[in-house]
């Protein structure tokens, strides 16, 4: 296989590189909104993912995180602007671009079972709160039938010192 070390082991290179060269690093989605291929989903427009781009060089992206104008998704609780200069809202929130809520929501929880599901395999070797980052699904309460998210632990700068090494994979270094 190509990468031959645990997925831990290039987390930590990662971030050891972002915190020594003080760096940010953001997602971009560049694939699709709005819905599947099937239910009236499209690509995310060139242009669109050039904005992004150019709000990252010229450290407009980098400003808004510095003066936390984001609004967190559901779930994944990823941080996002509440604005860029020439795109849409619906392009930025995935939850903006979907006619139907309830099937955003229902692909979400799909995606985090998923996400969920594949992390497990790597979950021995990864610290608490790297294991706390993932995505929260929904508890039903039970005593009032009401569905809360568990809040995300962790929040990630260039300046936070991560250790994602467990004693096995350090000793594969």
């Amino acid at each position: 296989p190509f990468l031959v070390w645990h997925p831990t082991v290039y987390a930590e290179m990662l971030a050891d590189k972002l915190q020594k060269h003080h760096c940010s690093a953001f997602l971009l989605n560049t694939g699709w909104t709005g819905g599947s291929y099937t239910n009236g989903g499209s690509r995310i427009k060139l242009e669109y993912t050039r904005k992004m781009i150019d709000a990252i060089h010229d450290g407009t992206l980098k400003a808004m995180v510095d003066a936390n104008e984001l609004v967190s998704t559901p779930i994944f609780g990823l941080r996002i602007p509440k604005s860029l200069p020439g795109i849409p809202s619906e392009v930025l929130d995935p939850a903006n671009g979907w006619a139907d809520q309830e099937a955003y929501l229902q692909q979400l929880e799909r995606l985090a079972g998923l996400f969920n599901k594949n992390f497990q395999e790597y979950a021995s070797k990864c610290p608490p709160e790297v294991a706390a980052a993932g995505p929260s699904l929904p508890v039903e309460n039970s005593t009032d039938g009401q569905r809360t998210e568990k809040p995300h632990s962790i929040v990630t700068n260039p300046g936070t010192k991560r250790n994602f090494k467990s004693t096995t994979v350090k000793d594969e270094l």
